[in-house]
Formats: C-alpha cells, structure tokens, sequence
C-alpha cells in the first residue's frame, strides 16, 4: 500500500503549533470589507483553532 499524499490544499491553509495543534484563518475576510464593522474585520484577522471533529479529519490530510 503506498503513502497517502498530504492534501496540498489543507498544507497551504493549515498551521501546526508546537504543541501539535492545527491552525486555522477565518472566512469572510477576503472582500466586501467595506459593509462589516472594524471589530468584526479584526475579528476575522485572527486564527482560530478547528472543531475537535475536523481537525481529526484535517490531520489525516496533512498526513499527520
């Protein structure tokens, strides 16, 4: 059986911490930033941690 390949999607959106957390940014940040209020746009800036469910199913992308 050969290796499963990392999902090259899931590699360029995902970051691992130290502690072997997986990463995620927030959606709805790319444009239409005029209608959404400063707090909401900071809001969206920051990175946020996955859903213990899907980063179960992110590692498995990854090939973690």
């Amino acid at each position: 059986m050969p290796k499963m390949k990392t999902d090259s999607g899931a590699k360029k959106r995902v970051k691992i911490t130290g502690s072997g957390k997986l990463r995620r940014g927030k959606a709805f940040r790319g444009h239409l930033m005029e209608t959404k209020s400063s707090v909401r746009a900071r809001r969206l800036g920051k990175e946020t941690d996955f859903s213990p469910g899907i980063e179960k199913r992110v590692k498995r992308q990854m090939g973690l």
